[in-house]
């Protein structure tokens, strides 16, 4: 206990000097998130500055293997950095599907070789990956995937499309599921990676109704894909997107927040005055909800540090932060009132309120829909009787 304080007491000493005043204020835009790749732009000195900090104190990637350039804290130490950034609310230094799902795939699935190479990137903000699993007539249903992968020999070529692509137009690269067996459902499907430069490889925005565009349509013609681009065993793919849907569903549930920088009622009261009582009331029992699911995502951490973790528990955290979320911004509207409903001033940030409320809709879609999410609650963790 007394070398954990002295680390407490050294990370405060190391983020004091290392974060800017800056970094520690709230996201506003998109431009404030730092996701690294090959035509990333810092938006600011501060940001740069951060962001280069953290790399080379392997705190972009804090629990994973120095070797693969992470600080190889313990599970006490790196919930105590989390701890300690959440008390001056520092930003993230970069966001990365490479750090939140495709990085514990490769730990545990991933050859030497690859580790070194794309774990060492991934922690440096050297590239960017998008996901390319959903499919026109495949969503939570994925093994029902059509994309394929002819065996050439020292290659595959692929053919085939992927669709709510996140960001799959900035994207460097793209770790994919492809069918490469079409007589065995469930042991046909290899994990793939790839460069979004490969020619044959096309994106198209897929515009929401908030406006904004942050997935894509994917087309693969004719792809050439080298032998050894894939992870895990060739036609067991399945392993590891499972694996991998795991860790994505931690990361989306923590879109609804769960520590005490996620709180929202003192704030919204310090920049909206007065409320209705109802609203107020509304606000309070948000917040002791919001702490209360950040307490459990610290026992759920705890749990599988020491393997003593449910495998549905991400199931559970991925439907529970769905809900928080939209909650959240359904206060944002309601305090709000009717100027939560423009939606092009520069007054009111281009509408950000009700632009973020209108994205949280796709909270209940991706990676797995609630309905499956609940689904999996009431067999695995509850043991009810199905149909």
């Amino acid at each position: 206990m007394a070398d954990l304080e002295t680390f407490r007491s050294e990370t405060r000493a190391w983020l004091d000097a290392n974060c800017p005043a800056e970094m520690r204020q709230p996201v506003r835009d998109e431009e404030d998130v730092y996701w690294g790749g090959r035509r990333a732009k810092f938006k600011s000195a501060a940001q740069k500055s951060w962001f280069e900090a953290c790399v080379a104190k392997g705190y972009t990637v804090p629990a994973w293997p120095k070797a693969y350039g992470g600080a190889g804290l313990d599970p006490a130490q790196a919930k105590v950095l989390r701890e300690e950034m959440s008390r001056i609310n520092a930003r993230p230094p970069l966001s990365s599907f490479g750090i939140w799902m495709l990085g514990p795939a490769l730990l545990k699935f991933g050859t030497e070789e690859q580790k070194v190479h794309f774990l060492g990137e991934i922690a440096r903000g050297e590239i960017r990956w998008c996901q390319g699993y959903s499919e026109p007539g495949s969503g939570s249903d994925l093994v029902s995937m059509q994309t394929f992968g002819e065996d050439k020999g020292d290659h595959w070529v692929v053919n085939g499309q992927k669709i709510w692509t996140s960001y799959a137009d900035e994207a460097d690269w793209i770790f994919c599921l492809v069918r490469t067996d079409k007589a065995n459902k469930y042991q046909g499907i290899t994990f793939m990676l790839f460069d979004m430069e490969t020619p044959g490889v096309t994106t198209k925005p897929i515009l929401l109704i908030s406006g904004n565009s942050p997935f894509c349509e994917t087309f693969f013609d004719d792809v050439k894909v080298p032998k050894d681009q894939f992870v895990g065993e060739i036609n067991r793919g399945w392993d590891v997107a499972k694996y991998l849907l795991g860790h994505e569903r931690e990361m989306i549930s923590g879109a609804g927040g769960g520590d005490r920088t996620s709180a929202i009622g003192s704030a919204m009261l310090r920049h909206t005055g007065e409320l209705d009582p109802i609203l107020r009331a509304e606000l309070a029992m948000f917040d002791v909800d919001a702490l209360a699911y950040g307490a459990m995502g610290e026992k759920f951490l705890d749990e599988i540090k020491v393997g003593k973790a449910h495998p549905a528990q991400p199931n559970m955290m991925k439907y529970a932060g769905t809900e928080l979320n939209k909650r959240r911004h359904e206060l944002f509207m309601s305090a709000g009132g009717s100027r939560a409903l423009e939606w092009d001033s520069e007054e009111t940030g281009g509408g950000k309120t009700p632009r973020g409320w209108l994205r949280t809709k796709a909270n209940s879609i991706e990676g797995g829909t609630s309905e499956v999410m609940l689904n999996v609650i009431s067999k695995r963790i509850l043991e009810l009787p199905g149909d």
